[in-house]
């Protein structure tokens, strides 16, 4: 079905955060539609390239540092374990604990991700010019960076 309307129509859409929430439906919904096709899903992309930036960790520093509970964490690592796009290894610093760790299958799968999420920022900002979309990602990364709204956000995750 289709509505001759924004995404976020009437005065709704003069709230800046229910902009920024449905863009985030709509880039979510298109990257997830994408992975599928290989198999995968958003979360599990975080998770392989958190492991390719930062290397081997800890399942419960992964999850703090991505920001995914454990419930999701275990269940996202089992898939990728399954796949043979990551493992868990033991730390030879520590033998009672585990190592996540990306195989080389999951890096070389992050090259088709890539492609994947190229494709989709190219079909989501496809109406912004070149320099529109430059002012986009300098300011979503401001706020990414943002310790203040960091600090706001976990407080509220209990």
């Amino acid at each position: 079905m289709s509505y001759n309307a924004p995404l976020v129509p009437g005065s709704i859409g003069n709230h800046t955060v229910c902009l920024i929430q449905k863009m985030g439906q709509v880039a979510f919904r298109l990257a997830e539609e994408r992975l599928l096709g290989i198999g995968l899903r958003v979360r599990h992309y975080s998770v392989l390239q958190a492991l390719a930036d930062r290397g081997g960790m800890a399942q419960a520093d992964l999850g703090g540092y991505l920001r995914i509970d454990a419930a999701t964490m275990v269940s996202t690592l089992d898939d990728l374990e399954r796949q043979g796009y990551a493992e868990r290894q033991r730390d030879p610093g520590d033998r009672r604990r585990y190592l996540v760790i990306l195989t080389g299958k999951g890096s070389e799968t992050l090259a088709d991700i890539q492609t994947i999420l190229r494709e989709v920022h190219d079909e989501m900002f496809a109406d912004l010019s070149p320099e529109r979309r430059d002012v986009l990602a300098e300011i979503l990364g401001e706020l990414n960076d943002s310790a203040g709204l960091r600090a706001r956000f976990d407080a509220t995750r209990g």
